[in-house]
């Protein structure tokens, strides 16, 4: 009949359908948590001094984990260009003693300091902590800027004694070293003396 054959073709159409929804479904929200783990923060350094790129995980949550840090954005897997590996709080491999870790590793704060920054260091840098779990890795990039150190300000102090030369009408000219107290009383003098008098 025309109803077994409408329902037959139905039912063959069925397990094609219902995971092609799914997949539709679960894709984006696979994406979403992927997104979820990472952050992107922007640095800035001064030439010749050091630089933290922060970094922490939670330990009380996860215990002390497995972590690197790389040149370059996080990529799916571990680091980019590794510059520094640690094996659950100690570190297997640092490409240069520049790159160090001052903070305290084994209570998840595991911040990159740069010793002695350079203009070369610009760039991205990504911390990858490994979660246990899928999609659970933490992974924070890191874009570090490097400027010129601001100049510090220097407190110029004006000399208590000036040369001076001072020029009055019908009067000769004075040459000697005077405070900048007197020069002010002889600047006032003067110009007591231009100011016209009325009769």
């Amino acid at each position: 009949m025309w109803w077994q054959k409408y329902m037959v073709a139905s039912l063959k159409d069925m397990p094609v359908q219902y995971p092609t929804l799914m997949c539709g479904l679960l894709i984006p929200f696979l994406l979403i948590l992927i997104q979820v783990s990472s952050c992107t923060v922007t640095v800035t350094g001064y030439i010749g001094q050091d630089v933290t790129l922060p970094c922490s995980y939670d330990v009380q949550a996860n215990g002390v984990l497995s972590f690197c840090w790389g040149h370059g954005k996080v990529p799916r897997s571990k680091c980019s260009n590794t510059i520094l590996l640690s094996d659950n709080g100690n570190v297997t491999f640092r490409e240069s003693p520049r790159y160090q870790l001052l903070s305290q590793v084994m209570q998840g704060e595991v911040s990159l300091t740069i010793v002695k920054a350079q203009k070369t260091d610009s760039g991205v840098y990504g911390c990858r902590v490994e979660i246990p779990g899928l999609f659970n890795d933490q992974k924070i990039n890191v874009h570090l800027t490097m400027e010129e150190a601001p100049m510090e300000e220097l407190d110029i102090q004006s000399s208590t004694d000036c040369d001076t030369v001072t020029v009055s009408k019908g009067r000769k000219v004075l040459m000697g070293r005077t405070t900048p107290q007197q020069l002010n009383t002889i600047t006032a003098e003067n110009i007591y003396e231009t100011i016209p008098t009325t009769k």
